[in-house]
């Protein structure tokens, strides 16, 4: 089978704008993401609406197709996306474009779900453990995943499911497994343009999780384990405390703003 990636990447962001842009030790987060998911697929592609992107990319060498500003989600991003790259692709890998940590290994993992002739659409969790404090597993951010015995989900939920009647709280994570969804998904391409032709659904606009729709319309999700979990960007601080990781990680220094960062201040 052959797996394409892409990375959708916008500019504009209500928390953070020109979050792809942003430096993180040295090199863009872009580029960071880029090189994570580059050589452990069959190709990779960052998709993007704006021409800074693109220049920043093609200028560290990576591969960019710009697609419509229009999209709402990054789902349809890659459906353009992987209808304007060449080749035949049997699996299309959605990486976030904020996910600079992403590992080979989960890359690994979600293609492996792809060994069950079965499967339409892949994702990842990470289990919770039994050790992390009660405020993490009811942290709405961080939705939750429940499985059956053939690891197809069931349901994501932003609330705790299963709920433990008539035990404490503090004990939930003692008494069961709870699964911590990681927001990376791979599409069969004949699945991922079904997929973004569908309208919004009920269960969708009431967790507003985009994978509910493709359940109640009757998708299989076949689920991953991963035993590590990335670290995503979404507001200055995330970025911040992600600059403190890689230092940690690497001895790096801590480098200068890019010429987008100071653009905006």
């Amino acid at each position: 089978m052959k797996f394409l990636g892409i990375i959708p990447a916008r500019y504009a962001s209500t928390r953070f704008p020109a979050k792809p842009l942003a430096m993180l030790g040295g090199k863009t987060v872009i580029q960071r993401v880029y090189e994570q998911v580059a050589g452990v697929l069959d190709d990779a592609y960052v998709a993007t609406d704006d021409e800074r992107i693109e220049a920043a990319v093609k200028a560290f060498g990576g591969k960019v197709v710009m697609t419509s500003v229009h999209h709402k989600s990054g789902t349809d991003r890659c459906y353009e996306a992987s209808t304007k790259i060449e080749g035949n692709f049997d699996v299309i890998v959605n990486i976030q474009g904020d996910e600079p940590f992403i590992q080979p290994m989960q890359l690994q993992s979600i293609k492996s779900c792809f060994d069950d002739a079965t499967t339409q659409i892949a994702t990842l969790v990470k289990p919770f453990s039994a050790d992390d404090p009660y405020e993490a597993l009811e942290n709405v951010n961080s939705p939750k995943v429940v499985v059956n015995k053939n690891w197809n989900a069931l349901y994501f939920s932003r609330s705790i499911i299963p709920y433990q009647r008539g035990a404490e709280k503090e004990e939930w994570l003692h008494n069961h497994t709870y699964y911590k969804h990681i927001g990376l998904y791979a599409y069969r391409a004949e699945v991922l343009k079904e997929i973004t032709s569908l309208p919004q659904s009920s269960l969708e606009l009431a967790e507003s999780l985009e994978q509910l729709r493709w359940l109640e319309n009757g998708y299989t999700i076949k689920v991953g384990i991963s035993a590590v979990e990335t670290i995503g960007i979404d507001t200055p601080e995330d970025l911040a405390r992600a600059e403190e990781f890689l230092k940690k990680k690497e001895g790096m220094a801590s480098p200068q703003p890019s010429p987008w960062e100071r653009e905006l201040r």
